[in-house]
């Protein structure tokens, strides 16, 4: 996991060239132009989404992670509590193509606010879209990386 301030993104290039990719995009012209619909910017490979979603409570949403892509999550308005835990730590419940969901307790959280970035990998699992207080407005963007290719 990386948690970070976007003005930091060119210190953590160099792990993968998709991710460089992308952290090449966090500037705030880029940033204002994507839309709710999925935008492919490299294919399948890596597309970014926005979504514009209200917090909740930690009982309304499943912990997920991912084997194939990396998720680059961008706040972009309001606030927005990202709980973590290792998925080993969790009770699977389900799987389909590049998604296993989990029940379990956090193990820390992060709260993402306008100005700051997080990156996910297969190794952390993560329970997006938690209320820091109470539920709130929050608009987040989404950058799916392919990180394996199989």
């Amino acid at each position: 996991m990386i948690f970070a301030k976007i003005e930091d993104a060119p210190l953590y290039r160099g792990i993968h060239p998709r991710l460089d990719r992308a952290l090449a995009l966090l500037t705030e012209e880029k940033l204002s132009s994507f839309g709710t619909e999925k935008t492919a910017i490299e294919g399948e490979s890596l597309f970014v989404t926005r979504f514009d979603l209200v917090s909740s409570a930690e009982e309304d949403r499943p912990f997920e992670s991912h084997r194939k892509y990396l998720d680059l999550f961008v706040c972009i308005a309001g606030r927005e509590r990202v709980d973590l835990a290792e998925p080993e730590e969790l009770e699977e419940f389900t799987h389909r193509d590049d998604y296993w969901g989990y029940h379990g307790r956090a193990g820390q959280s992060v709260v993402l606010t306008p100005g700051h970035f997080l990156v996910l990998f297969p190794s952390d699992g993560h329970r997006p879209g938690g209320a820091v207080e109470q539920p709130e407005n929050f608009s987040r963007l989404v950058f799916k990386i392919q990180f394996e290719e199989n």
